[in-house]
């Protein structure tokens, strides 16, 4: 694209010495109005070709910010999409706010996300702080939240999506997968291979709701069936490889034994398919193990983990989806989305 010539540059430059770049001086370098400067910023596929071109170099040129708080814009909602989940180091969501985030940059979006922790008031706190900034849109996480968050989220007037479950009932829409149904799978996938002494390993089942959920399916298919777990051990932190390997530990030191584990995410499996190689126990001939998540890991440790893979790039695509439908104004539809959870069976069972 060609440059716009020094000579037309010199004016805003001087202009620029007293302080940030307007949108008036964008206007005024490219040769258009204001207005289709606002136009070009707000949504970048309403401006065409030649006219958006000269724009964005101008706007290249002059190093121009746009201020989306101040004057008229300040009652009009930003080009902002707030995201709050539960951590930013869990792979699975980054995944997901991974992959709507780039459906919302291809719109000139900016993703806005934070980690509450696990952590319902802190969660309030970030919802408050995303909605003062006027957001296009807000993302939460799953249907547990703090006391204040229903509220909040009522006075703001945006689309709201609540991704990674399904079994609540939404503030407005959600995407994901039903928690127990997944964890119910895994029970049954292990019964059918004759294990009947199963033990549930979970982490910080008491803030991770949807981890509860699926270790609560596991036990619910198990008694449907006639058959208790042997154990549920709930580690109180988040988890990592040795938890898991002191967990199997434990479970393994249950009276009568067991003959099979289901944990609440692949991390802690790893663990445990660690822990029994130290200790000769085989997998899967003494002890079957199945994890949740399909981490990258999963299909080449030794023996492959049997797990369950969740939608995570879906997740983050179909709730983008949605929420620009509804910035457009092209559906005002109240949508529950159910993408399943599939349950990948390899060596490890």
């Amino acid at each position: 694209m060609a440059r716009i010539p020094q000579s037309d540059l010199k004016p805003v430059r001087a202009r620029r010495r007293a302080g940030r770049a307007t949108m008036s001086d964008v206007a005024r370098l490219a040769g258009v109005s204001a207005i289709t400067v606002s136009r070009l910023l707000r949504d970048p596929t309403s401006v065409s070709g030649e006219l958006a071109g000269r724009v964005r170099d101008a706007i290249e040129q002059l190093g121009y910010v746009p201020n989306l708080m101040a004057g008229g814009l300040a009652a009009a909602k930003s080009r902002i999409v707030g995201v709050v989940v539960p951590s930013i180091r869990n792979a699975f969501f980054a995944a997901s706010v991974d992959a709507l985030a780039a459906r919302f940059g291809e719109r000139g979006y900016a993703v806005l996300d934070s980690s509450a922790d696990y952590d319902l008031q802190r969660e309030d706190t970030l919802i408050e702080a995303m909605l003062a900034w006027n957001p296009a849109a807000l993302v939460l996480t799953g249907f547990a939240h703090g006391p204040r968050a229903a509220a909040i989220v009522a006075r703001a007037g945006v689309p709201v999506v609540e991704m990674w479950d399904i079994a609540g009932r939404p503030f407005d829409m959600a995407v994901g997968f039903d928690h127990n149904a997944a964890g119910r799978s895994v029970a049954r996938h292990l019964l059918a291979r004759g294990r009947r002494r199963v033990a549930v390993i979970g982490a910080m089942l008491g803030r991770d709701t949807r981890a509860s959920a699926r270790c609560a399916g596991v036990r619910e298919e198990l008694e449907r069936a006639g058959r208790a777990a042997v154990d549920s051990i709930d580690l109180p932190r988040a988890s990592n490889v040795g938890d898991g390997a002191v967990a199997i530990a434990e479970a393994l030191a249950a009276p009568g034994g067991i003959d099979a584990v289901a944990f609440s995410n692949d991390v802690l499996a790893l663990g445990a398919i660690f822990e029994c190689q130290k200790r000769g126990v085989r997998i899967p001939d003494d002890v079957a193990i199945a994890g949740f998540g399909d981490l990258d890991f999963a299909a080449h440790c030794r023996p492959s983990l049997t797990t369950l893979r969740p939608p995570r790039e879906q997740i983050g695509n179909e709730t983008a989806r949605l929420l620009l439908a509804r910035i457009d104004g092209l559906s005002a539809e109240r949508r529950v989305v159910d993408l399943g959870c599939e349950l990948i069976a390899r060596e490890s069972t």
